[in-house]
């Protein structure tokens, strides 16, 4: 190859001689195309025909000018399509940082522009995605199951009652914000399992371990979801948590006998109980009857004893002021009153003699009179 000069000067191609860049017909000096004096107008195309001349000569074969403007433009064209444009697929946000601080972020899917690295930069995450993580075992996946492998120091827990559960969790979560996943939290994952564990464990420790092992999981795991998107929410993470499962809540095996015989000696004191209940409710309704009988008797009683009592003083009242109207009267009529009452029962025999009429042998059958009136006694 031959001595060559700046790509602007007089150099050997095949085109024949070139002219010296300058004003044409008047005179005057050679100047080169980009000169540093004078308002001499720039020839642009001698400019280009001698760059053209100059790339020539590294060009084998027969290719022209052409071409080369052909393969340039199709090389521009694969970088500005490769540096400066973007496909956003549905499902997908677009977080573009001017300068590594965020500037906006693409949600509508399709094909977007941005100036080329280093002056913008392109992340893209899928919000739509449902992410699953495990807290308590791994899952071991083989050629035709899965197997889950057990991690005590994530599944033990302790319950409000003092007992250790063995407990299997699964998060679902997906993104909401793009731009809060990506710049206001780090090693988002591990942030997100951190959190949850924090979350069960702060409501296992709130609740008692029967409840949890058999019927009110779900309840547990929705206090779970709605302290874990509380605290992630808190740190702006821009994480949405869509459902928390438990999948399994056992015992821990160490304890399982001890745990049986406790429910055991429970389920027991429980029927004792049951049945303690039962006699109580069969024995206070006959105890209450019973009572309120004995108060209704002891109440008659004692109205009829008062109105008894009442009407005697009355009688008394009567009777005393009867005699002092008239003394004699009424101690005629008492004397014959008590007398009356005394003979009712008496047996008498009544001889009247003032009829002069004598041969009457009184008798008396005093043994027969003795015996009638043992009888009626």
């Amino acid at each position: 190859m031959s001595d060559k000069k700046n790509p602007w000067g007089n150099v050997k191609g095949s085109g024949g001689p070139k002219k010296s860049p300058g004003k044409s017909s008047g005179g005057g000096s050679n100047r080169p195309p980009y000169g540093s004096g004078g308002n001499d107008p720039i020839n642009f195309d001698e400019v280009i025909r001698k760059a053209k001349d100059d790339f020539g000569d590294m060009i084998p074969g027969n290719l022209g000018g052409g071409a080369i403007g052909l393969i340039g433009a199709l090389i521009v064209l694969v970088l500005f399509v490769t540096l400066c444009t973007y496909i956003v697929k549905p499902g997908e946000n677009a977080v573009v940082q001017r300068f590594g601080a965020w500037e906006r972020t693409k949600a509508q899917e399709g094909l977007s522009f941005k100036f080329p690295w280093p002056i913008e930069n392109l992340q893209k995450v899928n919000v739509n995605e449902i992410r699953k993580m495990n807290i308590g075992f791994i899952e071991r996946f083989g050629r035709s199951s899965s197997q889950a492998q057990d991690i005590p120091e994530e599944s033990l827990m302790l319950t409000s009652d003092r007992n250790i559960v063995d407990i299997d969790l699964v998060i679902q979560w997906n993104i909401k914000s793009a731009e809060d996943y990506i710049f206001e939290i780090k090693n988002q994952e591990s942030t997100i399992k951190k959190v949850a564990e924090s979350a069960i464990r702060e409501q296992i420790g709130q609740t008692n371990m029967f409840p949890i092992i058999t019927t009110e999981r779900d309840i547990v795991a929705q206090k779970t979801k709605a302290i874990i998107q509380k605290n992630l929410d808190e740190y702006n993470s821009g994480v949405n948590i869509t459902q928390v499962l438990i999948q399994r809540a056992e015992v821990h095996p160490d304890v399982q006998q001890a745990f049986q015989d406790v429910q055991s000696a429970k389920q027991d004191a429980e029927d004792v109980q049951n049945r303690a209940r039962a006699y109580r409710e069969d024995i206070l309704p006959k105890a209450r009857g019973a009572a309120i009988q004995l108060i209704q008797n002891a109440k008659a009683y004692k109205e009829s004893t008062v109105a008894k009592s009442t009407g005697d003083a009355e009688r008394f009242n009567s009777i005393y002021e009867s005699y002092l109207t008239g003394k004699d009267v009424t101690k005629k009529r008492i004397y014959l009153e008590t007398m009356e009452n005394v003979l009712t029962n008496a047996q008498k025999i009544i001889i009247d003699s003032n009829n002069g009429k004598g041969g009457v042998v009184p008798y008396l059958p005093l043994n027969e009179l003795q015996s009638k009136t043992k009888k009626k006694n």
